[in-house]
């Protein structure tokens, strides 16, 4: 009889000794194989600065490493971390010492560390970076303190990757010894990112390809790009899209300020003004070959590809993840409850159907979602449980979805609770022209939330309607009771029709 496989476990910590950085992460796996963040820490490190000088890591550096590690190892075990999952990246793979690091932390602290290799580490960033995206085709890059992975996937899929030395703090270090750097200095590390691109036979973008990045360096410039738009409604990075003049101009006002007064751009995080410079270049450079207009930007890369990797490398479809994802953030609200989620989206779908035949399909996605969390803002304040909801939806970390899609998720509950949703509130994400699509969604979604909630419990609620030149009629057999209410006026407004509502 074969041995059963251990279940895996719920609670996972991971530890990233990267090139520029340590992080610890702990994850609590949920239904649907979301990976919940319960608790995070990330220290400095550079450890690829000694490599490159010396080739192995000085015992300063070795010192700075241990502190941060026995840090992380609190983390895990404070955040009941049922299994510790540590690697380590490019600089260990390249240090003369790099085992002797692996081995005093296996001796010392009872953590065992893998060094991956440039194709594992590509992996796992894959995994991690595309995962919680609505992406299908196109290339991901990881770019850290010491390397840059490529990958090209089709269909969720990884085809082919290559790991190249080109990390932001190497080529910062290597190239960009003037502060700020000289015009000669930026030239040479463009020509050799563009020639190492080409070796490694990383070319254009084919058709439908999309390229995705992850990253501390991608990460900081979009942030920075969104500081400077002012007023951006989506607070989270991961899904953010910067375009590639953007990380050009962001490129050439980083490089032409001296490192001090680098670090004082808004949206720069601290303790990268020495390596931000040499990372922007290289990101601009990649986009510029591979003739991508813009990236797409993900929060998340090797520590979430490697806990996702232990129950399989497998990427789920987008709607899947969403699902997942907005089935994470309802776990979270005692006011939420799982019947009347489901009735109300089956109400709100059946309305959509009779009553926007071959509508917009971002918004019918958008009114299905609302139909679900919309019961979140009960935790919170019944009456204003729209503006709640439509406030966590803009804050909370969703997967799945593109900045646009959550915009019109809130865009659509906020409208149903009767508020007025100007497209300015939303912009760029939603347009002038989304007005009356998002406020008819938000019709439909108050309306089936009245029906919902006069239907008796247990039963399956099966609106039909019949739509008429001046006026529709919502029959609902099992609808308890009706009177006239607001919604009657609001509906007449957003479809130009008398609103009826009849039981069976």
């Amino acid at each position: 009889m074969e041995k059963a496989e251990p279940a895996p476990a719920t609670t996972v910590a991971v530890i990233d000794i990267g090139s520029n950085s340590g992080r610890v992460v702990v994850y609590r796996r949920q239904a649907g194989g979301h990976l919940q963040l319960v608790a995070g820490s990330r220290a400095s490190l550079r450890l690829v600065r000694d490599v490159d000088e010396e080739h192995r890591l000085s015992e300063a550096t070795l010192g700075r490493a241990w502190e941060a590690l026995q840090d992380f190892r609190a983390i895990a075990a404070g955040a009941g971390a049922e299994r510790v999952v540590a690697v380590a990246t490019a600089a260990a793979r390249d240090a003369e010492n790099g085992a002797a690091l692996i081995g005093r932390i296996r001796d010392r602290l009872g953590i065992e560390v893998r060094i991956l290799s440039g194709e594992e580490e590509a992996r796992f960033g894959f995994l991690g970076a595309v995962r919680g995206l609505p992406v299908e085709h196109g290339l991901v890059f990881d770019l850290g303190g010491g390397s840059l992975q490529v990958s090209h996937f089709r269909r969720r899929r990884i085809m082919r990757s290559v790991s190249l030395p080109l990390g932001s703090l190497r080529v910062s270090d290597a190239f960009l010894r003037s502060d700020p750097p000289r015009p000669g200095e930026v030239r040479r590390l463009r020509e050799h990112v563009r020639g190492a691109l080409e070796e490694a036979d990383v070319g254009p973008l084919e058709g439908g390809e999309r390229l995705v990045g992850t990253g501390g360096t991608v990460r900081n410039l979009a942030k920075i790009d969104r500081r400077a738009r002012g007023g951006y409604p989506v607070t989270r990075l991961h899904g953010y899209v910067i375009a590639r003049r953007r990380v050009k101009e962001i490129a050439a006002l980083l490089a032409g300020r001296r490192e001090k007064k680098r670090e004082a751009v808004p949206g720069l995080s601290d303790e990268r003004g020495d390596s931000i410079v040499g990372g922007s270049l290289v990101v601009q450079t990649l986009a510029e070959a591979v003739e991508a207009p813009e990236i797409v930007v993900s929060g998340q890369g090797v520590r979430e590809g490697l806990a996702a990797s232990l129950v399989g490398d497998e990427l789920p479809a987008p709607a899947a993840v969403r699902e997942a994802s907005l089935a994470s953030l309802v776990s979270r609200f005692a006011g939420w409850s799982p019947e009347p989620a489901r009735r109300r989206r089956a109400v709100a779908a059946s309305l959509y159907a009779g009553l926007e035949p071959g509508g917009d399909p971002e918004v019918g996605d958008a009114l299905d979602q609302g139909a679900m969390v919309l019961d979140l803002g009960r935790s919170i304040d019944f009456f204003d449980r729209h503006e709640h909801v439509a406030g966590i939806v803009l804050g909370t970390d969703l997967l799945g979805f593109s900045h646009r899609g959550i915009a019109l998720l809130s865009a659509v509950v906020r409208s149903a609770g009767g508020n007025d949703v100007r497209a300015r509130s939303y912009a760029p994400l939603v347009s002038a022209d989304d007005g009356a699509r998002v406020r008819r969604a938000g019709v439909i979604l108050a309306l089936a939330d009245d029906i919902e909630e006069r239907c008796p419990p247990g039963t399956a609620i099966t609106p039909e309607c019949q739509v008429e030149r001046a006026e529709v009629t919502v029959t609902v057999p099992q609808l308890g009771g009706w009177r006239e209410r607001k919604i009657g006026p609001r509906f007449e407004r957003a479809f130009g029709r008398r609103l009826a509502v009849r039981s069976g």
